[in-house]
This record gives structure tokens, sequence and C-alpha cells, in this order.
């Protein structure tokens, strides 16, 4: 697997691995022993770069991502996140005060079981509290040894450049793929221009940009059985997008999935999507596409095979979006 650098020297595989859905939001939770085989063979095959946060569960995926990767500590970045307000199992909205970004990060040394925590994340922004002060409390963290380097998701740029005065970002993680492209016009430009590595989630649109996902087969949990781009008209015009898409993976002979990876991949240098899946043959397959190259004109008819403004429908719910600070 090849690598890449993102902020403050943070070398991570060019693909990681996303592993909330071993436990939330796609239907009912892996077995505990399947996930961590999963994640294991992730970690056989090269990747290094896991990612996981405390709400996914709430708390169950830090324990299984820190069971799974106690074996090879040494060798792979985990990323958690924090930014919520968790009380008995539910999640009441974000929160990060600095006393409970305190009290997350030493909850989640407990269950991942490391020393320190690779990348810590604020999951979503808190608009109580002021930017500087978040990140001046992850500063304190990474002095005390806790937490090694600051991350920040779905943040716009104007937040991103007083927190990274502050304390140096290493990472944002925002979605973008080929049917989400919000970051392209004053996230990115700003990352570049900072030093600020870019993790991309959801870089397969959900799984939707593999044409593998059956809709009408979705279990119960699954967040995209609501998601806006899933149902009704959106869901046959997005389909169709993803038609003209699986055609040029074919002429290339690839899938759609790992062409939708590549195009990430080539999008710059200091940029490190994370799929993720619960299934092995998934996991190689996305893998792969580290090693696609793409041409100029590859590029062009990719991005002509779904235009930006014929993708149907918000990427969330109404009041997932509020919390977007794009």
């Amino acid at each position: 697997m090849k690598h890449r650098t993102l902020g403050q020297g943070l070398e991570v595989s060019a693909i990681g691995l996303g592993c909330m859905g071993i436990s939330a939001s796609y239907g009912p939770a892996m077995a505990d022993q399947d996930g961590i085989a999963l994640i294991r063979a992730a970690a056989e095959r090269g990747v290094t770069f896991f990612d996981t946060a405390e709400v996914y569960g709430p708390f169950a995926n830090e324990v299984l991502v820190g069971k799974a990767l106690a074996p090879v500590r040494d060798q792979v970045v985990i990323a958690t996140k924090f930014g919520w307000r968790i009380e008995g199992g539910k999640n009441l909205g974000v929160s990060s005060d600095p006393a409970r970004i305190r009290a997350v990060c030493d909850a989640s040394l407990q269950r991942l079981g490391v020393e320190a925590i690779d990348l810590f994340y604020q999951h979503r922004v808190d608009p109580q509290v002021p930017i500087e002060d978040v990140a001046g409390t992850v500063g304190e963290l990474i002095r005390a040894g806790k937490v090694k380097h600051f991350g920040m998701s779905e943040a716009g740029a104007a937040t991103i450049r007083r927190a990274h005065a502050v304390q140096p970002v290493s990472a944002v993680q925002s979605e973008y793929s080929l049917w989400t492209r919000d970051v392209e016009k004053e996230v990115l430009p700003t990352l570049r221009e900072l030093g600020i590595g870019f993790v991309p989630f959801s870089p397969l649109g959900r799984g939707f940009l593999s044409g593998a996902v059956d809709t009408t087969a979705l279990a119960e949990g699954d967040m995209r059985r609501s998601n806006p781009r899933f149902v009704g008209e959106a869901l046959a015009k997005n389909s169709a997008l993803v038609t003209s898409l699986q055609a040029i993976a074919a002429d290339k002979g690839v899938t759609s999935a790992q062409l939708a990876l590549a195009w990430l991949l080539h999008q710059w240098e200091h940029i490190a999507p994370i799929p993720g899946t619960t299934k092995l043959h998934r996991l190689e397959e996305n893998m792969t596409a580290a090693d696609i190259a793409l041409t100029p004109a590859d590029l062009a008819a990719i991005e002509a095979a779904i235009p930006p403004s014929e993708v149907a429908g918000p990427r969330y719910e109404a009041g997932m979006m509020k919390m977007v600070g794009l």
C-alpha cells in the first residue's frame, strides 16, 4: 500500500478504513469477532489508517478497534473524535467545552487501550464554544502526551484558520466524493495554503458510487433508508449517473468504486480517503484503487459522468445539514 503525508508530517496509508459501519449507522452491528477479523485483515494488507469515534455505538466501535489493532499498535494510526454530549447511550447534541474534551480523551484512551491518540478530531464544530478554546485544549493534551495530532471534521475555511493559528491542524475530515464536492470551493484551497491534509469520508457516496447498493434491501437502522439521495426521484436520477461512471470503469477494466477512489487520490497528494466496508472483498477492491493511474482525459471523462449540478438531493436530512460548517 502506498502512503501519503497529511499535515505536521503525519504519514498514513493512501487509503484508510472507516470503521463506523462495523458498529453503527448501516444496520445491525457486525459480531465482534467478525469486525476484529476485518480490521486485522486490513492491517495485514497494508492499511495503516483507521478511523473511529466515541459516538459510533456509542463507544462500542472504539473498543472493537482497540482490540483489533492491539497486536500492531506501533504500526498504525488510529483516529478518533470528540464533540458530542452522550448520556445514557444517546447522543444529545454537539458539545466541545474543554472539560468534556479532556474527559472524552481519557475515556477514549482507555477504550482504545493506547497511551496516546494519534489523531483527535473535533467531530462537529460547537457554535457555543470558541474554536480557539477547542484548539487550545487539544494543544494541552498534545503537550501532555495524550494526543499526537489535532484534526477537525466538517469545519469551514474560516474556522479552520482560527483553530490552526492556535494549534496546528494535521487533518480535516469532511465528506468528499464525485457526488459531494462542496469542499472544493473554500476548504481544499485553505488546506493547501496551510499545509493541512484532507481525509474524505464517504468517498463512495455511502456505497452508492459502487453501483452495488440495493436500496430495496437496506436493513432497519441503515441511515441510507431516509437519506435524500437514496429515495424517490433522486434515486432514479442518481442511479443514471452511476451507470455512466460504470461504463467508464468497464473500459478501464476496473470497478466504479475503484475509479471513484482513484479520482479522489488524483485531486491532491495530501488526500487519504477512508472508505468503510463490512466485507473483505470490498476492502481488497478499495485498496487496489491506490495503484490506478488516471490521465487528464480520464479525469475529465469521470467528472463529466457525474456533474455536481446533476446530483439529486442534499447529502443529509435537514437536521444533519445544520451541523455542517462548510
